[in-house]
């Protein structure tokens, strides 16, 4: 069944994220990071790569994959985030770096996958993007919030297509 879900799965990604709403994401994402010193990196991805559907990967393992593969942990102060939505299993995942991922329980990100979900569900992507960048960002900005001093952007605000 799960093969069949990223068989049908075609091209969701510009239909439920066009243009207009990944400027949005992109927005959104630069206003955030104002408030804070972390940074917010969006993913999004139609299918599964298919050598990780037949490893029986995990939505989770593959945003692990993708954290990675985008250098998401690469950030001076350990404070990367990534959103990561798989539209062919409807799967959102939260990547903390350690420097964030010490300080906030998981449960608080479950918590805001499940919002996102259920703004999806309803066919509110750009409102369940954004809610999802907001929350991300009161949570950065609460535990390494913005200092005042100059710093430069270590990640793209653009929310990445796979």
């Amino acid at each position: 069944m799960r093969w069949i879900r990223h068989l049908a799965a075609g091209a969701r990604a510009r239909r439920w994220f066009p243009q207009a709403t990944l400027d949005a994401i992109h927005a959104a994402i630069s206003a955030s990071e104002r408030r804070h010193r972390g940074e917010i990196c969006f993913a999004i991805e139609n299918t599964m790569p298919w050598r990780d559907l037949a490893r029986g990967h995990s939505a989770r393992q593959r945003a692990h994959e993708v954290f990675a593969q985008l250098r998401v942990w690469d950030t001076q102060a350990n404070s990367g985030v990534l959103i990561y939505v798989l539209l062919a299993e409807r799967a959102i995942e939260i990547v903390a770096d350690r420097g964030i991922a010490a300080r906030v329980e998981q449960g608080e990100w479950q918590g805001l996958c499940d919002r996102m979900r259920e703004r999806f569900a309803a066919a509110d992507y750009e409102g369940g993007a954004i809610e999802g960048v907001n929350a991300v960002s009161d949570i950065l900005a609460k535990h390494f919030p913005a200092d005042g001093s100059a710093r430069g952007n270590e990640l793209s605000d653009a929310p990445v297509m796979l």
